[in-house]
């Protein structure tokens, strides 16, 4: 019975090493299957520490005076409001009585999920407005769920080992008080029980981030390259409201949404020679200023373009564009797909494209971010020529059996819809 317990006290600590190891790799799977929803559903709208179309979400479960009212809010707004709901009438009110968009397929995983990644990120410090140059001290860093779990996990390992070596001491003490002969106790580092609980322990490590590191291979979120030419978005798509569709023409009809020649850009820089800071000044991501005037003159350079004589000179070249945003040969992706027939808009891949100077890879891009896409949005059925041919749905929706219908119900989750 002595010996059973002896045992028993051995492998409890290793157990309640990898149980915290479990809930701690749990916890950070949730944050991060929050981020992809997030970034699929919400980041058009709202960021974590500024206000966008919406409110900053920092912080929003203290906001709320009752959780399951922000679970309902995030899932069916419309029905929020229509009860009557004081909170959520006046941030209607507040922000203009714009229209939230509605997630009826939301599940309570799935906002937790949301909510974890909103409180992985809200005490973290905001990206530096631009122009802060780098290196610059931002006060304290962030919480992270992930560090928090790692390090109690350490120190409880601490603790069990320190508590298996006094109570080893302690019973030698008893059984030499009592006359007991007992041979002398192993040491530390050739105790087989503690060598095997490190082993194990370390291999749990070494696979997880294994096998994290190969599930990253090839992604480059955030990937944000010098180009040949400082080419502003903020101040094309924003400021100045250019169309998505006049430099990127195929996006609506073809796999590809194309970069414009660089005749395209000649078509309003032949007049425009100089930028008049319209958007402010002009910050790269390291923070140095850019000279608006001095790009477009290497425009005019890539043209062949003398500004002077408003002439061509024939010395003209492509502009060699670094590609951002790229996806394994396996994958099949279409942008007419997605913005024609499915109606996407194209800040649900690319982000706030309308706010960035230098663009970067906003979203993973990986299986799992498409996946969940496809399993939470829903289609425009309704009048879309394209799904004509889904009779069952069509005649669902008319008798109300269904509300909506989403990627997922009509094969956007089979795997030979994207890899061929």
């Amino acid at each position: 019975m002595f010996q059973d317990r002896t045992i028993l006290k051995k492998i409890l600590p290793a157990l309640l090493i990898g149980g915290l190891l479990l809930v701690g790799s749990a916890h950070a799977q949730d944050a991060a299957t929050g981020k992809a929803l997030f970034q699929t559903n919400c980041a058009t709208c709202h960021a974590i520490h500024k206000t966008v179309q919406g409110p900053a979400l920092a912080h929003v479960e203290d906001r709320w005076p009752d959780k399951k009212e922000l679970h309902a809010w995030i899932r069916n707004n419309a029905q929020v409001l229509a009860s009557g709901f004081e909170y959520a009438v006046n941030l209607k009110k507040e922000y203009n009585n714009v229209a939230m968009n509605v997630f009826a397929s939301f599940t309570d995983k799935d906002i937790d999920d949301i909510l974890a990644y909103i409180r992985s990120e809200q005490d973290k410090e905001p990206a530096p407005a631009p122009g802060v140059q780098p290196g610059t001290p931002t006060g304290g860093g962030g919480s992270n769920n992930s560090l928090l779990f790692g390090i109690m996990t350490m120190v409880l390992a601490v603790v069990a080992l320190i508590l298996l070596q006094v109570n080893s001491n302690l019973r030698k003490l008893t059984d030499d008080k009592e006359g007991v002969r007992r041979g002398e106790p192993v040491p530390f580092y050739r105790n087989k029980a503690y060598i095997a609980l490190i082993v194990l322990v370390l291999f749990l490590l070494g696979g997880y981030y294994l096998v994290q590191g190969a599930i990253g291979l090839g992604r480059q979120q955030g990937y944000q390259p010098v180009q040949p030419i400082f080419y502003s978005h903020k101040v094309h798509a924003g400021v100045n409201q250019i169309s998505c569709l006049y430099c990127h023409s195929f996006a609506t009809t073809g796999k590809h949404a194309n970069i414009p020649s660089v005749n395209v850009c000649m078509n309003c820089h032949m007049n425009i020679n100089q930028y008049s800071g319209t958007a402010g000044p002009l910050y790269r991501e390291d923070g140095t200023e850019v000279n608006g005037t001095a790009e477009i003159e290497k425009l005019y350079a890539y043209a062949g373009w003398d500004a002077k004589t408003k002439t061509y000179t024939g010395k003209g070249k492509p502009v060699e564009w670094i590609r951002i945003h790229n996806l394994p040969d396996h994958v099949f992706f279409s942008h007419a797909q997605h913005t024609n027939a499915g109606k996407v808009q194209c800040q649900t891949c690319h982000g706030p494209i309308q706010q960035m100077d230098e663009v970067h890879q906003f979203a993973p891009l990986s299986m799992g971010w498409c996946v969940n896409c496809h399993r939470t949005t829903k289609v425009q059925f309704a009048s879309n020529g394209f799904y004509s041919i889904y009779e069952r749905f069509h005649k669902d929706m008319n008798d109300h059996k269904i509300d909506s219908v989403t990627v997922q119900m009509i094969g956007g989750t089979e795997c030979q819809k994207c890899h061929y």
